[in-house]
């Protein structure tokens, strides 16, 4: 991964169906390497207001990747306890604690808030600032798009953090 900077794009759908479509052409897009982005998650935003990831995209394009550098980034700037539940456990208490810091700190936590109502489906990714045309008309569904800046040194760290976390539980 590279210190340049990346945007961290949430995109807000009314439709799931329209979501998973933008999800899968900016996947297509990573996989021809048009883009690079760290990872991608289809999220659904449940009644409750609570956030769920239905599927996730690594930086080559393929779907299902394990949660875990660039899918656990995504995951733990715009929900750390989600990152703690659904990729590492209890063990992950000083990543969690990073990531919500930074979530803060960046904004993203508002961003999110304000972009997916209750009931709705988003694509979240980060990527490549340079990519943001490309990730933009790739998202062509979204009824709404909010957009934060991380540095590459920041994401960076906290990839490193995660994979530190991750080796600690053996996986």
């Amino acid at each position: 991964m590279s210190d340049k900077q990346k945007d961290v794009l949430i995109a807000a759908y009314l439709f799931e169906d329209l979501a998973k479509k933008d999800f899968d052409t900016v996947l297509k897009l990573a996989e021809e390497k048009t883009i690079t982005v760290e990872g991608v998650v289809l999220v659904q935003k449940d009644e409750g207001g609570e956030v769920h990831v239905t599927e996730t995209g690594d930086h080559l394009g393929r779907k299902g990747a394990k949660i875990g550098g660039g899918v656990g980034l995504v995951v733990g700037l715009f929900a750390p306890p989600l990152l703690a539940a659904t990729a590492i456990g209890a063990a992950a208490g000083a990543v969690t604690g990073k990531f919500a810091k930074h979530r803060l700190a960046s904004g993203i936590a508002e961003k999110m808030d304000d972009a997916l109502p209750p009931g709705s489906g988003g694509v979240i990714t980060v990527y490549d600032s340079d990519g943001a045309d490309s990730v933009d008309k790739a998202l062509a569904n979204a009824i709404k798009k909010s957009v934060a800046q991380i540095d590459g040194m920041s994401a960076n760290q906290l990839k490193a953090g995660l994979a530190e976390a991750q080796a600690g539980m053996g996986g």
